[in-house]
């Protein structure tokens, strides 16, 4: 419980620290609740930035990256001691930027606690519509939303009766890709790790067929299984023996969208990929992308997805964490794949 102090605005802040540097698979123990930090909810004098009480937390694969102490590269290092960071929506308290004001509803990034102090505004996007849930700005009409739109849309350019395959496809990712192939008039199929994520994409997301990774035995012989004609789309969420099973079962001219290849992320030494003889001979092509490259489509990707939402036309299911102290074992479960759909850690409500 925040306790408030009338005559200084004091407050206790509580806040997920990081302890240290990450080899291997994070623990919950590489995370520290701290409720001993105090903030001031007033800006100091003169500042330009944003004072917000975060509402909600998004839990994703790539803050693993954070984790790891290293120099330059796309993902700069946590500083042991203070607080995680991460993308977030959140209520502005106080503003010293003219584009925000007391009450604007933002999301971009933040730190693991209850209040946070921006410093570099210009990674906020103000909420303009607010007649849909507020914790959808953390995955479909956030970052993982404009990753699903960017990596299928703008890099695999999808043709209507194609064939689409999408790992790891119950997260905040791929039920969205698997949605937007099945409304771009494809043949789509994914895979997942428990019977409940394969029910959910077939039942819930409109797959066309999905079947449990875990319980094959030789992937290679799975895929072509689904895929006897072969693959002409292939949305990358997983990396190592799934990216090689899948290059021997592309079709000529395929397109393979490299978002991201969780398999890889907690080794020390990535598996190697032997079956790139195929990029030659089916002409293939593969593209990695970072989804900030690509904000300025966000109005685009917003003009196609609040219709489909309000329409019903399109499903997104949440994995909801209460409580900021339940941060770090939502963070650790996204590598056991212990989520079901778009993990969000709540913070308050609003």
């Amino acid at each position: 419980m925040t306790l408030f102090n009338r005559e200084t605005t004091e407050v206790c802040n509580k806040q997920i620290l990081f302890k240290d540097y990450v080899n291997g698979f994070p623990k919950e123990s590489d995370m520290i609740l701290s409720t001993s930090a105090k903030i001031h909810l007033k800006l100091p004098e003169g500042s330009k930035g944003v004072l917000v009480k975060n509402l909600y937390l998004s839990c994703d694969p790539y803050l693993r990256s954070h984790m790891t102490k290293t120099e330059g590269g796309q993902f700069e290092s946590y500083t042991p001691g203070l607080p995680i960071h991460g993308l977030g929506v959140a209520k502005v308290l106080e503003s010293g930027n003219s584009n925000f004001k007391k009450g604007d509803l933002v999301w971009g990034i933040t730190g693991w606690e209850e209040y946070s102090i921006i410093n570099a505004p210009e990674t906020l996007n103000k909420i303009q519509h607010t007649d849909v849930p507020l914790s959808y700005y953390t995955g479909i009409l956030g970052m993982p939303g404009m990753t699903a739109y960017v990596g299928f849309h703008e890099v695999c350019a999808p043709k209507k009766g194609e064939y689409v395959y999408v790992s790891a496809a119950s997260g905040a990712v791929g039920q969205l890709v698997g949605q937007f192939a099945k409304l771009s008039g494809c043949y789509v199929v994914g895979s997942a790790g428990t019977k409940e994520k394969v029910e959910l994409l077939k039942n819930t997301f409109g797959f066309d067929e999905a079947f449990n990774y875990k319980e094959e035995q030789n992937l290679d012989a799975a895929i072509k299984r689904y895929f006897p004609d072969g693959i002409d789309i292939y949305f990358e969420n997983v990396g190592g023996k799934m990216l090689d099973a899948v290059l021997s079962n592309m079709r000529v001219n395929g397109r393979i969208s490299i978002c991201g290849m969780i398999s890889q992320y907690n080794l020390e030494k990535g598996e190697g990929v032997h079956n790139l003889l195929s990029m030659i001979s089916k002409r293939l092509h593969m593209r990695g992308f970072v989804v900030t490259d690509h904000y300025h489509l966000y109005p685009k990707y917003m003009e196609m997805v609040i219709p489909l939402i309000k329409q019903g036309s399109i499903r997104y299911i949440e994995d909801i964490a209460e409580g900021l102290e339940s941060a770090p074992a939502a963070l650790v479960g996204l590598f056991s794949g212990k989520n079901v759909g778009k993990q969000v850690v709540v913070v308050a409500h609003e």
